[in-house]
């Protein structure tokens, strides 16, 4: 029975021991052993491995991951304080390394990358006004602002992909701003066209009266002529009527002279009825 007994324990034992000898590494991952705190051997990609049942097995995804950091407050050079929210992306590179610098934290990695992003970050968004930020998906950090941060991800053993701002919006206080500032120039806008409208209309008055007045004179101008070539007419065939007969121009003046003098209701005139005046009222012949 003892020997039995012994037989499965040994069997146990030779069974567990393989179990902790033997693993898999997935695709996508990466795994690094480590004995008694230190690092043995070097990186196992994809497939199956043996080891030591006494190393201790870390495991650890060597695809794109990234990170969302929202609520992240910074100052553009305009003073406007501004709400952003970005996100880093990146993949581990250097197993080996990343262990020794962050003790194969992801935690602890993202976070360090986090922290220098928000530094190049807070440096950039200082130097660009808010309009240059919104128009920029990574809110005008430079070429190399960005290469400095994949620097700052190499020494943890990582390649950094991309930084992106996904959102950049202002506070309660500069949005309340911002909008009684673009109030005020919307009102400044209509007085601004109120007033060229005011100017606009006194110069089409202004035209027109000028125009009314040249149109009134030219009038004038052409009736006063040809009232002057029809009183010239008239004259010209009354001195011909005149000449022709003189008599009849006796008459027709004195009958001219009896309606100025006697054609309106009221008037009195006092004269001697011998007189020329009276000449063609005795007889039609002016005797």
């Amino acid at each position: 029975m003892a020997p039995r007994i012994i037989i499965v324990v040994v069997v146990g034992l030779l069974l567990t021991l393989l179990w902790r000898s033997v693993y898999v590494v997935d695709e996508g991952e990466v795994a690094l052993r480590t004995r008694l705190g230190a690092v043995a051997g070097s990186a196992d990609g994809a497939g199956l491995h043996f080891k030591s049942p006494f190393d201790e097995l870390h495991v650890f995804d060597r695809r794109t991951l990234s990170r969302d950091y929202t609520g992240e407050q910074f100052f553009t050079s305009d003073q406007k304080v501004i709400n952003v929210d970005f996100y880093v992306e990146w993949r581990l590179v250097d197993a080996l390394h990343f262990y020794q610098t962050t003790n194969g934290d992801e935690d602890r990695a993202a976070q360090s990358l986090a922290d220098a992003v928000r530094e190049r970050l807070k440096s950039a968004l200082a130097r660009q006004t808010l309009q240059n930020v919104s128009a920029q998906p990574r809110g005008t950090l430079t070429e190399a602002g960005f290469e400095q941060l994949q620097q700052a991800a190499e020494s943890y053993g990582l390649d950094l992909i991309d930084v992106q701002l996904q959102n950049i919006g202002l506070t309660d206080d500069v949005t309340a701003a911002v909008s009684q500032r673009m109030q005020q120039g919307l009102l400044s806008q209509a007085a601004q066209l109120r007033a060229e409208g005011a100017a606009d209309a006194e110069k089409i008055r202004s035209d027109a009266e000028r125009k009314r007045a040249d149109v009134l004179a030219n009038a004038t101008r052409q009736a006063q002529h040809l009232r002057g070539e029809a009183d010239e007419q008239a004259a010209s065939l009354l001195a011909k009527a005149y000449g022709r007969n003189a008599d009849f121009a006796a008459f027709y003046r004195s009958m001219q002279a009896y309606k100025d003098t006697l054609g309106r209701e009221g008037d009195i005139l006092v004269i001697t009825p011998e007189g020329e005046f009276f000449k063609y009222l005795h007889n039609a012949n002016g005797r």
